[in-house]
C-alpha cells in the first residue's frame, strides 16, 4: 500500500516507463530507458509504502528508523532510506498547534538546524507532547494528514 497523500509522487515515473516501453518496440535502445525507469519506480513504491503496522501500550514511537538519542522527554529517530517514511501519532490527543518552518535540504545525517521543518504540539491527557518532522535530502517534504483542532488516536498517520 502506498501512502495516500504520496500517491501522485510515488507513480509519476510510470509514465514515462509505459512510453518508453512502447517505443522499445519500435527501437531497442528505448530498453535501456524503460529498465532505468522502472528501477525509478520500483524505488519509488518502496520508498512511500505504507504498511500496517500494531500499535503497542503506552507512548509508540512515531516513526521506524535509528534512535540517535533519548534526553529526558526528547526522542530523536534517524529514517534511513530503508526505513517506511509515514509517521504516526505517538499518544491520542488533540492538535493544538502545527508550525511549518521553510528550510534547506541538508543531509539529514548531519547538521539539519536550518532543514524544512514541521512542529506539531499535541495535548493528550498525560501532557504535551510535541513531535518535530524534519526534512531531508531525500525525504524534501513534509505532508501532514493532521490539521490544528484534529483529535486523532494513537497510531494515526
Amino acid at each position: 500500500m502506498i501512502a495516500k497523500k504520496c500517491i501522485p509522487v510515488a507513480l509519476s515515473p510510470l509514465p514515462f516507463f509505459l512510453i518508453l516501453c512502447i517505443l522499445s518496440f519500435l527501437r531497442y535502445f528505448f530498453v535501456f530507458g524503460a529498465v532505468i525507469f522502472l528501477i525509478v519506480q520500483l524505488f519509488f513504491l518502496f520508498f512511500f509504502r505504507d504498511m500496517p503496522r500494531t500499535v503497542g501500550e503506552g507512548v509508540i514511537s512515531p516513526a521506524d528508523g535509528r534512535v540517535l538519542y533519548v534526553e529526558h522527554n526528547t526522542l530523536a529517530i534517524f529514517m534511513s532510506l530503508m526505513d517506511m517514511h509515514v509517521n504516526l501519532m505517538p499518544y491520542e490527543g488533540r492538535i493544538v498547534k502545527m508550525k511549518h518552518y521553510e528550510g534547506g535540504h541538508a543531509p539529514a545525517y548531519g547538521n539539519v538546524g536550518n532543514n524544512e521543518r514541521l512542529e506539531t504540539e499535541i495535548e493528550s491527557e498525560i501532557g504535551k507532547i510535541k513531535v518535530v518532522q524534519i526534512a531531508g535530502m531525500i525525504a524534501r517534504r513534509i505532508v501532514p494528514y493532521v490539521r490544528e483542532g484534529d483529535s486523532p488516536g494513537k497510531g494515526d498517520k
